[in-house]
Order: structure tokens, then sequence, then C-alpha cells
């Protein structure tokens, strides 16, 4: 049975087309997996399928009574409300429907024999639905759910008001999945988990009985879980089945076989085009050449798409540092309580160290303290000499309304136009990306431009937290092999494993110091 089905779909922001005459339709229970680089429009689409943008032209049908289930990080989480109040609701409409078998009980009292016989009906189907959707083990599902993502170890009596980015998304990932929709849309979901929860969230995913589309750069996570392809490319959406390593295959296959027909055609148009060019003069041969000139007008002329930009990272390294970058001396960080023991650590020149652990233990707090951005509740923070250092923030939250190229002017007023293009360019940004704001850019494209501030600075000390949220395969393989050439030191926080293993000297587990139930 269809769910979605999406006609002649065409949008686009300005000049700018993002889609063009795109159909599909979405069955029940496809796991599909929607890829495509930075920039193509995977967003777009969700807010499109989901009512929050109108498209320019087509239609989008859901099937009737199609529950949809959408990751939607901008809800707002109400002070008051309890983590527990917040998933409990996500039964709401199963709590309506009980109030509606309760009613039709009283009312069977006084029904006839004809109305009695609908109002049994309505209330098997009432039955059903309340069975199937787990009603009579709500508080059992809640602890199961809440237990997979890490939310008991914060404390389901915590008011909502209190919890940190990555613990708000948790919870209304919690909330989604509680709400069993027919199909879920997951806008990569794995950013706010670490390793252990995205770990659970693989193993809903692949026993989910219904249907989801899942954004995601983390190819293991997307290839464990989806078994439908949909690419994204050059304002069209094709169809592959298999997880991510399938349509690999099959997708480069396809490109051989194109650029294989195109060298084909191009020969074949030269040999046309020089008999003509030798024979349309002579009596003898004019007929056969102007023959020839049908044929080529009639050709079907075959178009390779436009390579994309890819992007290349080289980290400008500044003088080296002094022996020691930093040492913290009884250092307890946090806000209004202490998220960590005491900590007495200690960085040497050379080492590039990933910060791992659950989510909420502060090591993004950690960074922040280390780099003076605020105080710690007690102990001290000593930086070394000499340290130039490039910080990648995880979420900007403001809104910024600069263009690219103003964005990275005000940083290096220095350079010249060309060369603000040309930087923007080489973290591959298109034309129209470099001249557009920072805030309609997609997250990976924004990770570009913060990446483009960072690179070309001198630097010997790179702190990065969660620096691959967002970015494509092709940015995040070219970030690995830069941070793996880098010679200066890096602090970074990551929950791909596959991503830092490779670069990094030493692993600190926060799990060791945080005041915390993990």
């Amino acid at each position: 049975m269809s769910i979605l089905t999406v006609k002649n779909l065409s949008h686009g922001f300005g000049d700018r087309a993002i889609f063009e005459d795109v159909s599909f339709r979405l069955l029940n229970g496809e796991h599909i997996g929607l890829i495509g680089a930075n920039g193509e429009g995977k967003s777009t689409f969700m807010n499109i399928i989901t009512g929050r943008l109108e498209p320019d032209e087509g239609t989008i049908e859901w099937a009737k009574r199609a529950r949809v289930g959408y990751l939607d990080q901008h809800t707002v989480l109400q002070k008051g409300q309890t983590i527990r109040d917040v998933l409990k609701s996500a039964f709401n409409y199963l709590f309506e429907l009980e109030k509606e078998y309760n009613e039709i009980c009283e009312k069977l009292a006084e029904a006839s024999p004809d109305e009695m016989e609908s109002l049994l009906e309505d209330m098997g189907t009432i039955q059903d639905i309340l069975t199937h959707n787990d009603f009579y083990i709500i508080d059992a599902k809640v602890e199961e759910v809440a237990r997979g993502l890490g939310l008991t170890d914060i404390g389901l009596d915590r008011d909502v008001n209190d919890l940190s980015g990555g613990q708000r998304t948790k919870v209304l990932l919690a909330k989604l999945l509680l709400e069993k929709p027919d199909i879920l849309l997951l806008d990569e979901p794995t950013n706010y988990l670490d390793e252990q929860h995205i770990e659970w969230l693989k193993k809903y995913l692949q026993e989910y009985e219904n249907a989801f589309i899942l954004i995601s750069h983390d190819i293991p996570f997307l290839n464990s879980v989806v078994n439908l392809i949909y690419h994204m490319e050059n304002r069209q959406l094709n169809r592959y089945v298999g997880n991510y390593d399938d349509f690999v295959r099959v997708y480069e296959a396809k490109k051989q076989q194109l650029e294989a027909a195109y060298k084909r055609q191009q020969q074949e148009i030269a040999e046309l085009k020089d008999f003509i060019a030798r024979n349309k003069a002579r009596v003898a041969t004019r007929n056969m050449a102007m023959s020839r000139q049908k044929k080529l007008e009639k050709m079907e002329i075959i178009e390779l798409p436009k390579e994309k930009p890819k992007p290349e990272f080289n980290f400008k390294e500044a003088r080296a540092s002094g022996k020691v970058l930093f040492e913290t001396r009884d250092l307890v960080i946090g806000y209004d309580t202490p998220l960590s023991k005491p900590l007495n650590l200690r960085m040497e020149r050379g080492q590039k160290i990933a910060l791992v652990g659950a989510n909420g233990l502060g090591k993004t707090t950690l960074l922040k303290s280390i780099l003076g951005e605020i105080k710690p509740i007690s102990g001290e923070v000593q930086l070394g000499d000499y340290l130039y250092i490039g910080y990648f923030e995880q979420e900007i939250k403001e809104n910024n309304y600069n263009t690219c190229i103003e964005e990275v002017w005000n940083e290096f007023p220095s350079f010249t136009q060309y060369e603000i293009r040309a930087a923007l360019a080489k973290c591959g940004l298109t034309t129209k990306q470099i001249e557009s704001k920072v805030c309609v850019l997609s997250g990976g494209e924004q990770a570009k431009v913060r990446l483009c501030k960072i690179i070309n600075k001198e630097t010997n000390f790179l702190v990065l937290d969660e620096p691959t949220n967002h970015l494509d395969v092709d940015a995040k393989e070219e970030l690995k092999r830069a941070l793996k050439e880098y010679k200066g030191s890096i602090l970074l926080i990551c929950h791909e494993p596959e991503f830092y293993r490779d670069i990094v000297t030493d692993v600190w587990n926060c799990e060791s110091w945080t005041t915390k139930v993990v």
C-alpha cells in the first residue's frame, strides 16, 4: 500500500533549482535512506512532504489517516514538564481513543439493535488500535525506549527546561519512536547520540515494522538499517534497491556506462562533422553529406552530469607550540551544578585526543572551560605558550544573515574578493552557495563555511566539537585525511569511531570523570 505519493515536484530558492519534476511512491514497511551531497535538498524535501514548505509545482498526497512522525528539533518543550510527561504524551491519541471507547460502552445500554451492531464494530476497531499500539504496556515501553537512548541516566522526573540541546533532541526522538507512526522521518538522528545509543537505535530501526525515511551521513549506520536508497543529485531523485554499499556499486557502474556511451557518441559526432565538412560542397557526395547532417540533427545528445566541487581541506600550520598545551588543576566543570570530579589533565604537543562518552556528561563544557569561554565551578586551567587555536563549535544557534563572502571576509579583511571566493570554493561550495546568506544554507554547507575560516588561519592546536555532524561523505573523508596529515595537536569530540580511530593518538573517556550515573 502506498503511504505517500509525490508527483511532478519542482522547487527552488530564487534562481537556484532544487528539484525538477520529481515523482516517487513510498510503500508501507519500506526503510529508505535519503542520500546526497550537502545542499542537494534533503532537508528541503522533508520540509515539503511534511507541509512546512509549499512546493513551486507538483502534488504531495498522503494515504488517508497516515500518521507521520517527524523529528523536529525546534519543537517547544514546556517548562514544568518532566521527561516522563513528554514521553507519555506520545500516547495522547490512545488516551483519546480510550475515552471514546468508554463513551461507547455507556451508549450500549440504551442502543437499538442496529445501533448496537455499529457501536460494537467501533469498539472492536478501537480495541485493536489500542492493543496494536502498546496502550496496555505504556509504562514499560516508556522505560524501554528511555533506557535505550540514555534518558534514564538523566532522570525521567527531571524538568525538560534544564536539559542541554543534545538531551532535548534525545527526548524528542524517544517521544517520536514511542508514537510508532506509519512513517518515521528522521533527519540525521545520530548527531546527538553517542556510540552506545546509536547501537540501540540501529537495532530498533532494524526491527521497525512501519516505514521510515532516514537522512544520515553515518554510512555504517545507514548500511545496517535501510533496504532502499533514494539518491538526490542534479535536481533528480533516483531509486536504488539495497543498502548504501549496493547503491555505490550500481551508481558507479551506471556512471561508467554513461561515460563510455558519451565517448562513443562524441567520436561519432566528430566523424559525422568531418564527413559533412569534406563532402557538402561536392556535387557527387552532397546528398550523402546532407543525410549525415540530418542524422546529426536528430541525434539525442548524451550529457554528463556536472561534477560537484570536491572539498579540499589543508590546514595552515603555525610555529610549534610549547611542550604543554594545557594543564588542569582540580578542575570542576559545570554551570549551576558540577558535571565532573576534580580533573587533573595534561595535553602535550603532538597529541591528538578524542573525547568520548555519553551525551550530557560535559564534553563540550570541558572544551569551553579549557578555552576560557566559561568559568569552571572550581579549580583552574593553565594554557601553554605559543598557542594558535582553531576552534570549531558544535552548533551556532543564532541565524547568520551575512553572505558566505561577508562571513569569511570579516575574518580575513586583507584578502581580496577573489581569494575569499577561491577559499570557499576549495571547501566544496558552488558559486551560488558562496553568494548566498549563511542562514539559508544546509547544515553541511554551513559547517564548510566555518571550516573555511579555521583552515585559512595559521594554527597549531585544533579544538573540534563534532565537526562531522552534517558533513557529506566526500567532505568527511577529506577532513579525515587533512586531520591525519596535520602536524599540530588536536582535541576532538566525535561519536563516530570510524572517523576518529585513524586520527587520534589517545582516547579520553569522559564517563570516568563524570558525577552522573552512566
